[in-house]
């Protein structure tokens, strides 16, 4: 070798000559960054800190989270219990429970019960509903006032036994009971066999047939979060779930309690992440290590790469730290890009070291040699890949703007660590040389031969196949649903989703902060009329209409009923056998009634007496757990009637402070619901109910439009870092090649390998989402770096021996990545299974391309032009990229 050997190649033999001193270095620098970890490591699971709170939207929301703090980061508790009362019953003892848990509970409330609700609700019902249900009331009299008079078994065979009478009289016929003794006959024949058993006194009186979700209660959570966990509402949850288990909400007493809302959606997210983490991580280390293994076939090769990158992702970890302060649910992706790209460094100079032994026997004079030869071209690929992560920093996306400024930088230390500490590692393990050639690189070579034999038609190949993928770029979707992200099994995920489909409890509703009361009301019927819109409620829908017709219905109603409900303290309890005298009894009766009517009602007779008869027959328990099944049920209807018979006039005076609090603001600005008409569970139908809504009110939030501006605002940072990194790595590549078509051909495979990714995502119905947009970066760094590579040798007219060298490295590095991180395929959250399938899809595409387009489009010899020169392919390459950045 003559002259002056490059900087690069100077640096690798001075690691080479003082391998100690270099390792010592190193540690030391890791052990400052291993401090800085442990003294300052910290990383938000707020996922609002993800997105600039600049933005306009993201300020409409801090507003309403100002006015009304106790609407947002909350836990929503679905009860589901067998019958309405023991779901109110439920709901009622659950949150009185909770507000004894200051330490984890700041608020508990029934935002469909209490107080208020219970003595007016009926207020609020069309005036219709009103009538029907004090009609209802007073026919039922003749069976309420022996209930009322006597609330247990004994007063419901009592009620039983007088309507039969009447049955044997001709004032009734059988079959106007036969809902009733149905019920009767379910709820005793399971408490006969020993099986739990409910009965709802509700549903008996209710019009039509009862509803599966009549049972079900939302009790909303304000909880005490602790934001430096990495599950920040782990605790609250836990303290929810043993308040339940405490006062026996139990499935197998008919009550299921289910958490749901932001703060378990959040939590169960990190948990579903962390459940296949083993699994992931096991088969990522053997997928890399055996990929290292075949690149290299040497093990203290194998541990000197490992180790410089274990080493150089410490340093990363230190100094990110440094640079952002803490780690964000994004930032903390910096990791897989890390090992991605500071191994495939690794791999250049460790592979080309090994091609060099047989030139520079002396292992440190081929590693002097390696760094000579690619130096320049690894330097470029690390300035190159680390702009195109800081084209992030200027984005209003803050996850990926603090992941693309630690990513830049480690970028820098992969460089440097593989310039010197992997040299000095490899001195002092000195593994054995290879004899021969490297296996496979004769296949590489006969490969790249065939390749440029038939180099006209791979072009033209190529070309095809990003017109046709350009040609799918419409069909390419965006999924903006964040639900479709989470696994559909976890609690919170499934328990949302069948809220979503109840129009009077879905999730999707927005916000809207008026300035006061009256302009709410007026802004409140404008979207009322939208055919978007179901309803829009404000304080002022809590003040009923037409109250006074109400109120006088309300009132006969109490009048007639006073005397059911003013009988005097219960008789005594029956003893045992009286009451089994008394089931026997009325069992016969039962038979005695059936002999008239209708086929279905004398079944149901007849089955109702069987049940008594078994009770009587049975022990002293089963007719304990029969009175049971109708005793608590009927003493809480008895007093939600009592309750709502006493409804008085609502006025602004009347209406509960908590309540208010709801709606209006402390400075006097009111709070506007609006409920969707129908679901809006994909993206065009969000879309329609958010623009409808903000054509009225622009200032609204809430979840829809959370979920649709938070999709615009993460694809434009992609793009608008797409253009810019796209930009800045052009200029760097003019700058340091200058030439117009080394830019192009160092370019051009990028371009087609996102093209090809791209359109086999609609080909395969892979839609681009938030979670797999994340892997973006990491397929334009390695595009970016391996074009780098291959035009830096070809311009240096590098020989056989280099080109297949470089040629294995780059195919094994592609490969150490695909298979280590499509073990993201296997995980059972389904954002990261979409991102290891992306980056399976990529990386295939890249390798087909390094292995056929790349050598095709570096067949020929570079020309003598002189710098600055360009030729048809930079102009073509400067055809296809101005497009695309105008179209971005």
């Amino acid at each position: 070798m003559t002259g002056r050997r490059p900087l690069a190649g100077r640096v690798v033999a001075a690691s080479c000559r003082r391998p100690w001193l270099v390792l010592l270095l190193a540690l030391a620098l890791g052990g400052a960054a291993l401090l800085v970890t442990i003294r300052d490591f910290a990383i938000t699971t707020d996922t609002t800190e993800l997105i600039s709170p600049e933005l306009d939207w993201r300020r409409q929301r801090a507003a309403f989270t100002a006015a009304f703090p106790q609407h947002i980061d909350s836990i929503v508790v679905v009860i589901d219990a067998a019958t309405p009362e023991q779901g109110d019953a439920a709901a009622a003892a659950l949150a009185a429970r909770l507000q004894a848990e200051p330490q984890h509970v700041r608020r508990a409330w029934l935002p469909e019960g209490g107080p208020f609700l219970e003595r007016h609700g009926l207020l609020l019902l069309p005036l219709s509903e009103v009538q029907a249900t004090t009609e209802r009331l007073i026919a039922a009299q003749p069976l309420l006032g022996p209930l009322a008079a006597d609330p247990g078994l004994r007063g419901v065979l009592s009620a039983l036994a007088t309507i039969l009478d009447g049955v044997r009289r001709g004032e009734a016929g059988l079959g106007d009971i036969r809902r009733m003794m149905a019920d009767l006959a379910d709820a005793f024949e399971a408490a006969a066999a020993g099986r739990p058993t409910h009965f709802s006194w509700r549903r008996l009186m209710a019009t039509g047939s009862a509803v599966p979700s009549d049972g079900r209660r939302i009790l909303l959570v304000q909880p005490v979060l602790d934001f430096g966990a990495l599950e920040p509402g782990a605790a609250a949850s836990a303290a929810i779930r043993q308040a339940a288990r405490e006062i026996g909400l139990e499935p197998a007493r008919g009550v299921t309690v289910r958490l749901t809302g932001a703060v378990p959606l959040a939590d169960e997210e990190f948990a579903t992440l962390a459940q296949d983490a083993v699994a992931m991580t096991s088969a990522m280390l053997i997928a890399l290590l055996g990929i290292l293994w075949l690149a290299v076939r040497s093990t203290r090769y194998v541990l000197a790469i490992l180790a410089t990158t274990l080493l150089g992702l410490l340093l990363t970890t230190g100094l990110g730290l440094l640079a952002v302060g803490r780690f964000n649910l994004i930032s903390v992706a910096f990791i897989p890009l890390f090992v991605g790209l500071g191994i495939d460094f690794a791999i250049q100079v460790a592979v080309r070291s090994q091609a060099e032994r047989p030139a520079h026997p002396r292992l440190a004079e081929a590693l002097a040699a390696s760094g000579a030869g690619l130096g320049s071209s690894l330097a470029l690929a690390a300035a190159a890949v680390a702009a195109g992560f800081f084209a992030f920093l200027p984005t209003s996306y803050v996850g990926v703007s603090e992941l693309g400024a630690i990513a830049g930088l480690g970028m820098g230390i992969a460089f440097a660590m593989s310039l010197t500490v992997l040299p000095a590692l490899l001195v002092l393990l000195r593994p054995k040389p290879r004899g021969g050639a490297q296996r496979g690189s004769g296949g590489f070579a006969r490969a790249e031969a065939a390749v440029r034999q038939h180099r006209t038609g791979i072009l033209l190949a190529g070309a095809v196949a990003a017109l046709a993928s350009v040609a799918l770029l419409p069909w390419l979707r965006f999924d903006f649903d964040p639900l479709h992200l989470r696994n559909p099994h976890a609690e919170s995920v499934s328990t949302l989703a069948e809220l979503l489909v109840d129009p009077d409890r879905t999730p999707n509703t927005i916000d809207i902060l008026a300035p006061s009361l009256t302009e709410a009301d007026a802004l409140a019927r404008r979207l009322a009329v939208l055919p978007e819109v179901s309803r829009a409620v404000t304080l002022s829908s809590l003040i009923p209409a037409r109250q006074g017709e109400k109120l006088a219905l309300i009132e006969d109603a109490a009048m007639l009923l006073a005397p059911t409900f003013e009988a005097g303290p219960p008789p005594p309890a029956p003893t045992d056998a009286a009451l089994v005298q008394q089931l026997r009894r009325t069992a016969a009766a039962l038979r005695d009634g059936a002999e008239a009517a209708d086929a279905t009602a004398v079944a149901e007779a007849h089955r109702l007496a069987a049940a008594l008869d078994a009770l009587a027959a049975g022990p002293a328990a089963a007719r304990d757990a029969a009175a049971a099944a109708v005793t608590v049920p009927l003493e809480t209807l008895l007093r939600q009637i009592r309750t709502l018979l006493q409804a008085g006039p609502v006025t602004w005076d009347t209406l509960p402070p908590d309540l208010v609090a709801d709606w209006m603001a402390t400075d006097g600005r009111a709070r506007i619901l609006v409920f969707p008409h129908g679901e809006v569970g994909d993206n065009d139908g969000l879309r329609g109910f958010v623009d409808a809504v903000r054509a009225v009110a622009p200032g609204a939030t809430g979840t829809p439009v959370i979920i649709r501006e938070a999709g615009d605002s993460i694809v434009l940072a992609f793009l608008q870092a797409a253009a810019l990194s796209a930009i800045t790595i052009a200029l760097l590549l003019y700058l340091a090649l200058r030439r117009l078509s080394d830019v192009g051909r160092a370019m051009l495979p990028v371009l087609l390998s996102g093209l090809l990714t791209l359109g086999s995502c609609v080909l395969l119905d892979e839609p681009l989402n938030f979670a797999n947009i994340i892997a973006l970066p990491l397929l334009l760094g390695i595009g970016v770096a391996f074009n780098i590579y291959f035009v830096s040798a070809w311009r240096a007219e590098a020989g056989e021996l280099v080109h297949a060298s470089l040629m294995r490295a780059v195919v094994f590095s592609a490969l150490t990545t695909a298979t280590a991180f499509g073990a993201l395929w296997i995980s059972s959250h389904p954002g990261t299974a979409s991102m290891g399938r992306l980056l399976m899809m990529a990386l295939g595409w890249e390798l087909a391309i390094t292995l056929l387009f790349r050598p095709a489009l570096l067949a020929r010899p570079p020309a003598t032009a002189r710098p600055g020169q360009t030729s048809a392919l930079g102009l073509f390459s400067v055809g296809i990229c101005l497009p695309w950045v105008g179209a971005i």
